[in-house]
């Protein structure tokens, strides 16, 4: 084998190393981005998480809220009426027209 040969087989392999090692360290930067990214998604998902919870636990509150003062309505509606039916024939109240 000449000089020549030698140099350009070496030239060749470090080309060919060369072509091999930059989109190898191009996808290990994108790997440690996207590592990044992920991390950071996974912070935000658990504080919605955290925050939905909690703004479940405030509509129940107020559902159960409103649910007691319709109870409420519900039981004054029910004694009018059946104070109603009471009243003497011919005799008018506050839900009769």
């Amino acid at each position: 084998m000449s000089e020549w040969t030698i140099v350009t087989v070496i030239a060749t392999l470090v080309g060919l190393l060369a072509s091999v090692v930059r989109p190898l360290m191009d996808l290990n930067a994108t790997i440690t981005r996207l590592t990044e990214v992920v991390n950071d998604l996974e912070k935000n998902i658990s504080g919605l998480s955290t925050r939905n919870s909690e703004s479940h636990g405030r509509l129940w509150e107020k559902a159960e809220e409103h649910e007691e003062i319709l109870n409420r309505h519900e039981t004054r509606l029910q004694l009018l009426e059946w104070s109603g039916e009471k009243e003497k024939p011919g005799q008018k109240n506050c839900l009769s027209g």
